[in-house]
C-alpha cells in the first residue's frame, strides 16, 4: 500500500510500518475503550466510539498510502493516541492501573516507525503529556477501580512485539550495509531487470517506482511486455531473439505505458525509453532508462529539416522571381544594342560609340546567360525541371557542341577533337539537357586550358549505359578542391583561375541535369596535368527512380560520395 512515488528504502519502511500500525491498532484501542468507557454509556455511544476509532485510524492509513506523505498524518495520529491513552488511564483508575504501562507504547511505536532516537523522544514526550492529561479527563469519565484483568491489554500489546523484533534487527543491519543493487541504481539511474530466456521479468529493481511510477512486482512476468507500445513490440521481441541466438548486447528504443496521470500533459501516456540487454548466466540483465533527450533531439532535427527545406524553397522562389524580372530589361538592352550596331537609324559619328555599344551587347548576352543558368538551377532544385526524353544520335549532340565551341577554341589555338566510338549509337534522353552538359563541360575545358592546348570529347557504350567525357590539358584541379566542384556560385580560387570570368554555375547545372537522368559524374584531375570529367547515362533513359526534387549542395559535404561526383581521384 506504500505510494509508488516513495523510492527511498528507509522512507518506504517507515510508511509501511505506520500503515500497518494504523490498520491493526484500532482492534486493541477499541476493545479497551468499549470495556472501560462506552459499556457504561449505552450501546449508541459504544457503536459510535468503535466506528470513530476504526474510521479515523484507517482513514489516516489510506491517506498516507495515497499521498506518500508521512509526517502530517503521523503527527495527528500521535496526538490522537496520546488523548486516547489519557482517557483509558483515567477510566482505568489513574496511575495505579496497569494500563499506565501502555504509555510505553507511544514511545516504542514511534521508534518502530521512525527508527531513530528523535522519534522515540517525541513518542516519550507524548506519553508524558497523556499521563498529565488523564488527571483532567478523570472527572469527565466513569472511573473504574484498578483490577487484575487490566493487565490483559498491556500483555496483548507486548505480544505484538514478538514477530516485530526480528524485523527491527534486520532493518538496523540494512542501515549499516547498503546493498550493491541500490548503489548501482543510484549511479546509473535506470531500472535493473532480470529476464528469463522467454523474456519474462523475473525481478525488477526498486528504481521502477521513481522512473516508471510502478511497483517492481507490476513488471514481473509479462507486466513489462504488456506495457510496451504495440508498434515497438516487434523490435523488443527481435532483440530477445538475437540474444537467445548468442548476441552479447542489444539495444532497443521503445515506448512504455505509464500509469494515468504520470505521463505529463500529453494525450498519450506512452513515454520513450531505451532498453539495453546483456547476457547473465541462463538469462539476461536489462537496463531500462529514460530516452526523452533523444526524443527531443529527433523532434528538433525534424524541425530543423523542415526549416531548411522551407528556406531552400524560399530561396529558389526568390531566385526565380529575380531572374524573370531581369530577363525582360536584358532582352530590351540586347535588342536595342543590335539595332544600334546595324546602324538602322544612322551611323556613328565616333568609332568609339560603336565599340561601347558592342560592349553593352556582349555584357547583356553574358548577363542573360547567367540569369538563364540561375533559372535552370532553381528549377532543378525545386523539382520543376522536367526532363523530356527522346531518342537521338549522340554524335549529333557532339557535332552541335563542336560547331558552337569551334571559334572559341580557335581564338586560343586549342585543338578541339572528338573520339566517338562507333557503338555510341542512340540514347534516350532529354536532347537539350545532354547538349547543355556537353557545352558546359567543353566551355570550361576551353576556358581553363592555356593557349596551344588540347580538348577532346569522347564516348563509348558499356552495357546499358553510355559513358562520355570531356578531357583537357589545362591547369587541373588540386585534390583538396575536388569536393567543391558542383556547388552553385563556387569557383576554385587561385591566382590563375581568377583571371577567368564565370559564376560557378556551369558544373552545378551539369550535376543537376545528370541527376535528373539517373546518371553519375566523376572527375579525374591533377594540377598542371589537365582534367577529365566523365558522365554515365542510361541508354534507355531514366526509369523514374530519381527523386523529383534534386537539391544541389550548398554546404561543404562530409565526403566525396555526398558531393554527388562519383569517384573523385587524383591522377599520377
Amino acid at each position: 500500500m506504500v505510494h509508488a512515488g516513495v523510492t527511498d528504502q528507509a522512507a518506504r519502511r517507515s510508511q509501511r510500518r505506520f500503515i500497518g500500525l494504523m490498520l491493526a491498532a484500532p482492534f486493541l484501542f477499541a476493545s479497551a475503550a468499549v470495556v472501560l468507557v462506552t459499556a457504561r454509556l449505552g450501546a449508541d455511544v459504544t457503536v459510535a466510539t468503535i466506528f470513530a476509532i476504526f474510521g479515523l485510524s484507517w482513514f489516516t492509513a489510506l491517506l498516507v498510502a495515497a499521498t506518500g506523505r508521512l509526517m502530517p498524518a503521523a503527527g495527528v495520529a500521535l496526538g490522537a493516541g496520546a488523548v486516547g491513552l489519557a482517557g483509558l488511564v483515567a477510566a482505568g483508575g489513574g496511575l495505579a492501573s496497569p494500563l499506565v504501562i501502555l504509555a510505553l507504547a507511544l514511545s516504542a511505536e514511534a521508534f518502530w516507525i521512525g527508527n531513530s532516537r528523535r522519534a522515540a523522544g517525541i513518542g516519550l514526550a507524548a506519553a508524558l503529556a497523556a499521563l498529565v492529561l488523564q488527571f483532567a479527563l478523570a472527572p469527565l469519565l466513569p472511573v473504574e477501580a484498578p483490577t487484575a484483568w487490566h493487565w490483559l491489554f498491556p500483555v496483548a500489546w507486548g505480544l505484538t512485539w514478538l514477530p516485530r523484533v526480528r524485523g527491527l534487527g534486520r532493518s538496523l543491519a540494512d542501515d549499516d550495509a547498503t546493498p550493491e543493487a541500490t548503489r548501482l541504481e543510484d549511479i546509473i539511474d535506470a531500472v535493473v531487470l532480470r529476464l528469463a530466456q522467454n523474456g519474462e521479468v523475473l525481478e525488477a529493481s526498486a528504481q521502477s517506482r521513481g522512473l516508471l511510477k510502478l511497483a517492481p512486482e507490476l513488471l514481473s512476468g509479462n507486466g513489462l511486455f504488456d506495457r510496451i507500445h504495440l508498434a515497438d513490440r516487434v523490435a523488443y521481441l527481435s532483440s530477445l531473439a538475437d540474444m537467445r541466438e548468442g548476441a552479447a548486447l542489444r539495444s532497443v528504443e521503445m515506448r512504455v505505458r505509464l500509469p494515468r496521470g504520470e505521463a505529463g500533459d500529453g494525450a498519450s501516456n506512452h513515454q520513450p525509453f531505451r532498453l539495453d540487454l546483456m547476457r547473465a548466466g541462463d538469462g539476461f540483465v536489462a537496463l531500462l532508462r529514460s530516452n526523452e533527450e533523444m526524443q527531443d533531439l529527433k523532434h528538433a532535427l525534424a524541425g530543423a529539416r523542415e526549416s531548411a527545406a522551407g528556406a531552400d524553397v524560399a530561396k529558389g522562389r526568390f531566385l526565380a522571381a529575380v531572374s524573370h524580372e531581369l530577363r525582360t530589361p536584358l532582352n530590351a538592352i540586347i535588342g536595342f544594342s543590335d539595332m544600334l550596331l546595324n546602324e538602322i537609324f544612322g551611323g556613328f559619328k565616333d568609332p568609339r560609340q560603336k565599340e561601347y555599344v558592342e560592349l553593352v551587347r556582349d555584357s547583356g548576352h553574358h548577363l542573360l546567360a547567367v540569369v538563364t543558368s540561375i533559372l535552370d538551377v532553381s528549377r532543378i532544385e525545386s523539382g520543376a525541371y522536367s526532363a523530356q526524353p527522346e531518342p537521338f544520335r549522340f554524335v549529333d549532340a557532339v557535332e552541335m557542341c563542336q560547331s558552337m565551341m569551334h571559334m572559341q577554341a580557335e581564338a586560343k589555338n586549342i585543338r578541339l577533337t572528338t573520339q566517338i566510338a562507333a557503338d555510341s549509337g542512340e540514347i534516350n534522353a532529354d536532347r537539350r539537357a545532354v547538349q547543355q552538359i556537353l557545352i558546359n563541360l567543353t566551355s570550361n575545358a576551353v576556358k581553363f586550358t592555356p593557349d596551344g592546348g588540347a580538348v577532346s570529347i569522347g564516348s563509348r557504350r558499356i552495357g546499358s549505359r553510355l559513358h562520355f567525357w570531356v578531357s583537357d590539358t589545362g591547369i587541373g584541379i588540386a585534390e583538396a578542391d575536388l569536393c567543391n566542384l558542383g556547388k552553385p556560385f563556387m569557383q576554385i580560387q587561385n591566382d590563375y583561375t581568377r583571371r577567368f570570368e564565370g559564376t560557378g554555375l556551369g558544373l552545378s547545372l551539369v550535376k543537376g541535369l545528370v541527376s535528373l537522368h539517373e546518371g553519375t559524374m566523376s572527375v579525374e584531375s591533377a594540377p598542371g596535368e589537365g582534367t577529365k570529367v566523365t558522365i554515365s547515362l542510361p541508354v534507355d533513359g531514366p526509369k523514374g527512380n530519381a527523386p523529383k526534387s534534386t537539391v544541389l549542395p550548398l554546404t561543404q559535404p562530409r565526403n566525396e560520395k555526398e558531393a554527388g561526383l562519383g569517384s573523385l581521384r587524383k591522377t599520377a
